[in-house]
């Protein structure tokens, strides 16, 4: 029990994560009902933007500190620029085809994206080493937080907060829900739908960058599968949260984020289990949780925010 707040600190910290990334699921299904199977490899794109900005950009030498917001704001454009080209060229086109299409596209897209930064990066088919923050770690009672980790502290609640304001608050914002509720109304009282919609996939798009620098920060390397698994926790979570309610995502990745910890932490602890505590168990309860909320509230966590156009 002692271990139990580290624990809990750890989860939180890994579902702010996946929160970040599961964002961009929610708020593209939201508006055009798509799953953007690509988007953990969005997120892959945007931690070798950032890599490519320490590495090959700025000076040697260049202090974290200085070259962090620089990796950040790389990170942003390589991802915003993969998704909003994603969006016009591959599946604009498919916005009136039957579901299957764009979803097999998204597929199709995730894997030419893996292979691409597999070709521009030799050294990819390795795990590349990702520069990480100098000091700590940090302790506070029993809870230590690594200097990867401080940086997630930091950006994901900015980042909620960002988000909050922005679809609550302004004019595009409003615009966005009216899109997601009735897009063929919104479209008769002047928004523009496919601006609208080029905003979606570019602020999924940032969010994920800035999940793909905290990874990086956080475990000290990245590659070119990274965005696979972790993408699909990311939309675990948008489910379990309630597709399509961007709050729902959050909460969705921090209670994904917990649960992995704590049975990687204690199920191995419970006689006759300990080879289902190990880390690669970790992602089967991670499932296995989502099957139990579906079973018993189908709408996710804080429901779901998708309108009928049926």
């Amino acid at each position: 029990m002692n271990e139990l707040p580290q624990q809990l600190v750890n989860g939180l910290l890994l579902g702010s994560m996946y929160g970040l990334v599961a964002i961009g699921y929610t708020m593209v299904y939201g508006i055009v009902q798509l799953i953007n199977f690509a988007h953990g490899e969005i997120f892959m794109t945007g931690a070798f933007g950032a890599l490519t900005v320490y590495a090959y950009i700025l000076p040697d030498g260049t202090s974290m500190w200085v070259a962090l917001p620089l990796m950040l704001i790389g990170a942003i454009v390589v991802a915003v620029t993969v998704a909003v080209g994603a969006e016009r060229f591959a599946y604009r086109p498919l916005r009136t085809a039957p579901r299957l299409a764009p979803l097999i596209t998204a597929i199709g897209l995730s894997l030419a994206l893996q292979q691409a930064v597999w070709a521009w990066y030799p050294e990819a088919k390795s795990a590349r080493t990702f520069p990480t923050i100098p000091g700590g770690p940090f302790t506070i009672g029993n809870v230590t937080i690594q200097t990867g980790d401080i940086f997630l502290v930091v950006a994901a609640p900015l980042s909620m907060a960002f988000l909050a304001y922005f679809v609550m608050r302004t004019r595009t914002g409003r615009g966005m829900q009216a899109t997601a509720q009735d897009p063929d109304t919104a479209k008769l009282m002047g928004v523009n739908t496919d601006r609208i919609i080029v905003i979606a996939f570019a602020l999924g798009a940032a969010f994920a960058a800035v999940g793909g620098v905290a990874y990086g920060l956080k475990y000290g390397q990245i590659d070119f599968k990274m965005g696979f698994l972790l993408g699909l926790k990311a939309f675990t979570a948008a489910v379990l949260g309630g597709i399509g309610n961007i709050y729902g995502a959050m909460l969705g990745g921090l209670v994904l984020g917990v649960a992995e910890a704590l049975s990687t932490a204690y199920i191995a602890d419970i006689p006759g289990m300990d080879k289902f505590g190990s880390q690669s168990w970790a992602d089967v309860w991670a499932f296995i949780l989502l099957i139990l909320v579906l079973l018993f509230r189908p709408q996710g966590l804080l429901g779901e925010r998708v309108a009928d156009r049926a």
